[in-house]
């Protein structure tokens, strides 16, 4: 929306003993199982409305090239050889120090018994940099987000470093170790590189590949280079650093603790920040297959479209915080928020102008008249900032709430104004009864104004609901902006002008009246039965 060129990377690290173990289970070959777990999210991507410019994937035989490059930068100085015995969970593909570990060793965030081993690995020497870190980390305080990240991360780094393995012996599922190929990379390691992977596919200083959510891309490149060409050195014309990581929280240590330290020993910058986002409950509590309450997003998206799913998870958990679900609540959120307050508004508005003037707008948005017949403009004008700025922030709730502000503002102005009465007036007045031409020009400029608050809400909630923007754009005539991405220009007040046909009115966004999709878990707050009604509750985000 600023007009800058993005590079937005997705991907799948499909190395290590737990992938191993999950296509052993099912009777495939790793590569195999890691193949339809790709197919699987780049079509929920597509169906969400994802789109990227490189989905990376770490059995690309280019990744184990930039992988090669990597390990060569840090090899003479900060990576040794040693035995190593400890605690280490499959699930997290980690070594447990004791105090991560719960009663006879058990994994605290698996809750399964973690395998005691001996081994020599490869270590790479993180104390080396433990002075460097908390420097970094003292002196770029928003590089890990939200605070409460920071904080932890801070704690892990003062609490003091300690050398990690970055090869294993015993895992054959992974790329071999370039000194020593009886060793494979760990997993972490070779994930971490990705990012560098990933850059290396997008064309130099250019645009993205455009990969929107289709199959994963292995081939498009830059003419002149070939697979087996990623050279580290190529990265800044490539866009390293990235601006952001969005991580899951489970996985700060990593990508602000690790990461850091790998690119540091290789003599490549850090990216701009690391945010960690939280986890999700449902109804009130942990998700899990004993409980039978994963929650599934394709049956969310299959019931209710994907601008539905972005709009209740960007509107009602403050990102980096952790969250609920639950059906009513997310009903409840939709039709209150895209429902009533904006599609509604929409179509009586649009539906009272065509009934009065037919469908041609009488006066621009930008036209005095307009302009100062209500609160609206400044109400809009305030809040594209506002919106801008939570966007910047990594806080798409608070973007949300700007610009529901406006939609919530419009419908209370017509509430208190009710234009269509002076509108009744002055069709009374042609027969000679009541009402006068004055009196319906001012409702219709009322009109006009709501439209364009509408419109600029659209344009405001564009990142979260890309599908119903455009059609709200459409539904205003603006055919030039609904083809493309709104920019933040597009939020001034006044684009919609005198003489602008406007389709018939249709509902952009139907309330949602169906029965649930998912099942809360054993003990949880029953759905109410069909024909129950079912009452929204204001839950602070």
């Amino acid at each position: 929306m600023q007009g800058r060129r993005v590079r937005f990377v997705v991907g799948t690290d499909e190395h290590g003993e737990k992938i191993a173990a999950a296509a052993a289970a099912r009777g495939l070959e790793p590569q195999a199982h890691c193949d339809d777990i790709v197919a699987s999210y780049t079509k929920l991507w597509a169906d969400l409305g994802v789109s990227y410019d490189v989905f990376v994937r770490t059995t690309q035989p280019a990744h184990a090239e930039v992988v090669a490059q990597v390990l060569e930068r840090v090899w003479d100085n900060d990576v040794y050889k040693a035995a190593y015995s400890g605690w280490y969970c499959v699930g997290c593909e980690e070594y447990k120090d004791e105090l991560e570990l719960g009663p006879n060793h058990t994994c605290t965030t698996h809750q399964t018994l973690c395998q005691h081993r001996e081994e020599d690995n490869y270590f790479f020497a993180l104390s080396n940099y433990q002075q460097q870190l908390e420097d970094f980390l003292e002196t770029h305080p928003d590089f890990v987000q939200p605070a409460s990240a920071r904080n932890e991360v801070l704690a892990w780094v003062k609490s003091g470093l300690r050398d990690f393995s970055i090869s294993r012996s015993a895992v054959s599922w992974g790329i071999p170790v370039p000194l020593d190929p009886s060793h494979t990379v760990y997993v972490w390691f070779d994930a971490l590189v990705g990012y560098l992977t990933a850059l290396l596919q997008t064309p130099p200083g250019g645009v993205s590949l455009g990969a929107t959510g289709g199959a994963p891309p292995d081939t498009a490149r830059p003419k002149g280079e070939t697979p087996g060409s990623p050279r580290l050195d190529d990265l800044p014309r490539h866009g390293w650093p990235a601006a952001a990581h969005i991580i899951g929280k489970d996985i700060l240590r990593f990508h602000a603790v690790y990461w850091p330290a790998m690119l540091m020993a290789a003599g490549l910058p850090l990216p701009g920040r690391v945010f960690g986002h939280g986890f999700l409950t449902k109804d009130g509590r942990k998700m899990g297959k004993s409980l039978g309450n994963v929650l599934d997003p394709r049956a969310l998206v299959d019931a209710y479209g994907a601008d539905a799913v972005r709009f209740f998870f960007m509107r009602e958990i403050a990102f980096g915080a952790d969250g609920d679900f639950s059906e009513a609540r997310f009903q409840a959120t939709v039709n209150a928020g895209l429902a009533n307050d904006l599609g509604n508004l929409l179509k009586r508005t649009l539906g009272m102008l065509h009934a009065n003037v037919g469908d041609r707008l009488p006066c621009g948005a930008g036209e005095a008249g307009v302009r100062d017949a209500t609160r609206l403009p400044g109400v809009a004008e305030a809040a594209a900032p506002r919106a801008a700025a939570a966007y910047a922030a990594l806080q798409p709730h608070a973007a949300c709430e700007a610009a529901l502000a406006v939609s919530g503002d419009a419908n209370l102005l017509l509430s208190e104004l009710q234009p269509w009465t002076a509108l009744k007036k002055a069709g009374l007045w042609l027969c000679g009864l009541c009402g006068t031409e004055e009196e319906k020009a001012a409702a219709i400029t009322v009109l006009v104004a709501v439209l364009e608050a509408v419109r600029i809400v659209a344009v405001l909630l564009s990142p979260v609901t890309p599908s119903l923007s455009h059609a709200i754009l459409r539904q205003l005539g603006q055919e030039a902006a609904a083809a493309g991405q709104p920019a933040w220009s597009d939020a001034a007040w006044g684009k919609l002008q005198a003489g602008t046909r406007l389709p018939p009115p249709e509902l952009v966004f139907a309330r949602i009246a169906r029965e649930f999709v998912t099942e809360p878990a054993a003990g949880a707050a029953a759905a109410p039965t069909k024909g129950a009604k079912r009452k929204a509750q204001k839950v602070a985000s």
